[in-house]
């Protein structure tokens, strides 16, 4: 047992470690900074010159979102035509048939969202092909599509007064090239030596220790496992995702890509503060995002360490704890740290089955991803904190009696308006999803039996799997309680739904807001500005998130992952 909390520890440190200097890093990079990695300079110019590129020329807040969503909607079409396509493409030696449109909608959506649930089994929904080109191709665009909207705000909060936020193609480029590829390929070789592998041949045959034959998945795991991770991304190349004894060889490639997950998430809320030269206010984010990680840390290892208590009352001991759904190799303690590394963020990959853990983890799994902001998606997972620091900054101000202001510009209705918008857009795409999945399953059988049922647990679990599948989709997620079928026209295109809502409009609103404060006159500070980089505002910005977040789910938590606790 001191093994595996020693474990936990050591990552934990770990990825604070190596967040801090990355965080510097990346801030350098985005502000045009010297850096190690300037001999990526040649490369950029050629990408730039193909694609018609002037990446000095600067573009407004409603330019920048138009190439932002002008870029998803090209390979969404691109996506669309490969997957439905795939079995009649090359590099496909297993035979993998083409998906359905209305699966194929859901994958491209997902994958082009940052999100990458996953209605399919990887190994056998996919070709290498569009594993590749689709999947590996994706995940490194959408990462770099949210490191470029969180660069665009932060050169808005950076000038005293402009008009402009940057150049979304350049930040696009730069999050590539000098920040996923370098990162995704150094811990590939890691991969690589531990076990992952890394080919195009087709399935191999093995003996198992029974003596019986096997054929096992294999492909170019080793390219895709690590951007999947670093990319806040979270799509299994195989079906099982990181649980699977390839993708995830050995405790230390389980270290390895539990730190990865939350590595650049860690180092966005540093870049912020190297960024603008305001050490304090990036301290003070990555402190309320660090404390909110630990509590959840805490509560799922010691929930899952513990034990069941109906296998307690079978009177059989429970040493290695609640071991249903995970990896022995791992342990219930490395898989309680993962269940919270990949849900503080929109990762979303998992260890072990997230449908096994007990009520309460499941509930703070489903925390995470509602209140969407403890780190969350690299870059996105700022942005939603900011939008969380508008609301904080505004009631503050009323509280006071002064005129709210955000480093230096004043915070008015219009910003206010926005910010709440995108904050309640959250729960209300997430509750009406589950409302109406509820809804159709009680009042119209019927259909759901001619979608071949959707649930394989009744009851209050039975409502939390649909609870999780649309938090996870909102959230930009990806993982789920697996118990729920949801490869079926209803879910894969309701999700692709929630899916478009949760990750364009909020993106939309924060970009707005920050090219709406960067064009306002700049107000020096004064005896009576209000500090944001303080304790006592950052306790306000919490306490804000868990009222307006949290606590927006709390009855729908009370009828699933509460009832089931309070049931065992």
């Amino acid at each position: 047992m001191n093994t595996e909390i020693l474990g936990v520890i050591a990552q934990i440190l770990l990825m604070g470690l190596i967040a801090y200097p990355l965080g510097k890093y990346i801030a350098k990079v985005y502000r045009g900074e010297q850096t190690w990695s300037d001999f990526m300079k040649p490369i950029e110019r050629l990408i730039y010159k193909w694609s018609g590129i002037d990446p000095e020329e600067e573009m407004n807040w409603k330019q920048f979102l138009k190439a932002l969503l002008i870029v998803n909607l090209f390979w969404f079409i691109w996506g669309m035509v490969l997957l439905v396509t795939q079995g009649v493409l090359p590099l496909n030696p297993d035979g993998n048939e083409g998906q359905t449109a209305h699966q194929a909608f859901n994958t491209c959506i997902s994958f082009m969202v940052n999100c990458n649930l996953q209605h399919y089994s990887g190994e056998s929904g996919l070709t290498y092909f569009t594993q590749l080109f689709v999947i590996m191709l994706f995940q490194f665009i959408t990462a770099a599509c949210g490191m470029a909207a969180m660069a665009g705000i932060m050169k808005a909060l950076a000038a005293k007064t402009t008009r402009t936020i940057g150049n979304f193609w350049k930040y696009l480029v730069l999050s590539c090239t000098r920040i996923l590829l370098p990162l995704s390929l150094i811990v590939g070789f890691i991969l690589i030596i531990e076990g992952t592998p890394m080919g195009f041949d087709g399935k191999m045959e093995v003996t198992t220790m029974e003596g019986t034959t096997q054929m096992v998945s294999q492909g170019p795991t080793a390219a895709i496992v690590p951007i999947k991770q670093l990319g806040t991304n979270g799509g299994g190349y195989f079906g099982v995702n990181s649980a699977h004894p390839l993708e995830n060889p050995t405790y230390l490639s389980n270290m390895v890509e539990c730190i990865a997950i939350l590595l650049i998430p860690m180092a966005m809320a540093f870049a912020f503060g190297f960024y603008l030269r305001r050490r304090k206010l990036g301290y003070c984010i990555y402190g309320v995002m660090l404390f909110a990680y630990l509590v959840g840390v805490c509560i799922n290892v010691s929930q899952e360490m513990g034990g069941n208590p109906r296998i307690d009352e079978l009177g059989i001991a429970q040493e290695n704890g609640a071991m249903e759904g995970k990896e022995v190799r791992i342990g219930s303690a490395g898989t309680a740290l993962w269940s919270i590394t990949t849900t503080v963020t929109s990762n979303g990959s998992v260890n072990g089955m997230h449908d096994s853990t007990m009520p309460l983890s499941g509930m703070m799994e489903m925390l995470n991803m509602q209140i969407n902001t403890w780190f969350g998606g690299v870059g996105v997972g700022w942005m939603n904190y900011f939008t969380f620091i508008i609301i904080a900054v505004f009631i503050s101000g009323l509280m006071v009696g002064r005129t709210p202001e955000f480093l230096g510009k004043k915070v008015e209705a219009r910003e206010m308006k926005i910010a709440s918008i995108v904050a309640l857009l959250h729960p209300f795409i997430i509750l009406v999803g589950t409302a109406l999945a509820a809804y159709l399953y009680v009042h119209a059988p019927q259909f759901v039996a001619n979608e071949g049922g959707w649930l394989n647990n009744p009851g209050f679990h039975g409502l939390s799997e649909m609870l999780y599948e649309y938090t996870s989709s909102a959230a930009n997620n990806g993982s789920g309680f697996e118990g729920l079928g949801d490869n079926t026209w209803f879910w894969n295109y309701s999700c692709g739904i929630v899916l478009i809502l949760g990750r364009f409009l909020p993106i939309v609103g924060q970009v707005a807001i920050a090219g709406l404060l960067a064009s306002k006159k700049f107000v020096p500070e004064s005896a009576g500005t209000l500090k944001t980089d303080t304790v006592t505002f950052s306790m306000m910005t919490f306490a804000v998130i868990f009222i307006v977040a949290a606590l927006s789910f709390f009855p729908a938590h009370a009828l699933s992952t509460i009832a089931e606790h309070l049931s065992l």
